[in-house]
């Protein structure tokens, strides 16, 4: 990051930005990408793009875009959100075809969400071929599709599916350096040519014009460039600690796809168990009242993993425990 070349990303362009652009579009298979400082401005610069004020987006009950935007959605874009109900962990393409409404005077509906993995769900993985499937109800209802593939590395990592093969159900893609690839800070949105530059306008009327940006996306480079071939690594990791801690005081564990540990609790105490798991020297966080989870990354090797659920043990253990 010291030692990155450095423009002006907002007048003539960032030579590391420009970088690390062309590697996301070329990875993903689109006609190009534009960097952000968050995943959440990156969703809803896309948002903007691809639905009109006054229409619906269609979006998981439990996605991020939903429950951790601040209503973003309303905010900026002027749409509503017509929630869809998963059936399952997460929605395939029934769920999204009978969420769109009959009645003749319902709200005209223009983009789909779609996240995957799925952060509420355990870092469930939505497949390629449930993407496709999803694609094809939303053609039929003329929706746009945006993926918030900010853990997409991580679905690649667990099916074999390549990025591109991920990203071509969708018109635009959301990927994220701070999640499994371990940069301190950005994201990129990534599609076809027209609307990235229409996405660069968009970017800096919502603040997102960053100038030497080149320092911020040196970090996320070099994840791209490092840190993909170890994702395995954290899953395996995730199973380890989700087999060594279920059943412990009582919890199920949600068997995880990927990186994400979701851990049910008997009682409705995650404020108490979040505190006694920082008291034996691990975090976690409070999903709600009766869920805490735990993830899996480059700073927990599975040395480290293993200490953690044997302390997580002793924080789950309603004798232990205290």
């Amino acid at each position: 990051m010291a030692a990155a070349e450095v423009g002006d990303d907002v007048l003539d362009g960032d030579p590391t930005t420009r970088r690390l652009e062309g590697a996301v579009a070329d990875r993903l298979g689109t006609d190009g990408a534009l960097f952000f400082p968050t995943g959440t401005m990156a969703n809803q610069a896309a948002i903007w793009l691809l639905s009109r004020p006054g229409t619906e987006i269609l979006v998981d009950g439990d996605a991020h875009i939903l429950i951790s935007e601040m209503a973003g959605a309303a905010a900026f874009s002027g749409v509503q959100v017509r929630v869809v109900r998963a059936e399952r962990a997460v929605m395939d393409a029934a769920d999204v075809a009978n969420a769109l409404p009959t009645a003749g005077d319902a709200p005209e509906q223009t983009l789909l969400c779609v996240e995957n993995t799925h952060n509420s769900a355990g870092g469930a993985v939505t497949t390629r071929e449930a993407l496709r499937e999803l694609r094809v109800v939303a053609d039929r209802a003329h929706l746009a599709v945006h993926l918030d593939g900010a853990r997409l590395w991580n679905a690649a990592a667990a099916t074999g599916t390549s990025l591109a093969e991920f990203a071509a159900c969708a018109d635009t893609v959301m990927v994220s350096f701070s999640k499994g690839l371990g940069a301190p800070v950005g994201a990129a949105l990534a599609g076809p040519a027209d609307v990235i530059a229409r996405a660069t306008r968009v970017r800096r009327r919502m603040g997102g014009g960053m100038r030497q940006s080149g320092v911020l996306a040196a970090a996320a480079l070099h994840g791209l460039e490092h840190h993909l071939a170890r994702l395995p690594d954290d899953h395996a990791s995730a199973r380890y600690l989700a087999n060594a801690i279920d059943g412990i005081g009582g919890v199920r564990v949600v068997a995880p796809d990927t990186n994400i540990v979701m851990i049910d609790l008997p009682a409705r105490n995650a404020n108490e168990v979040v505190a006694r798991a920082k008291h034996h020297g691990v975090l976690i966080s409070l999903w709600h009242a009766s869920r805490v989870r735990a993830v899996t990354h480059l700073d927990a090797p599975a040395e480290l993993v293993a200490e953690a659920a044997t302390r997580l043990t002793r924080a789950l253990d309603p004798v232990r425990g205290t």
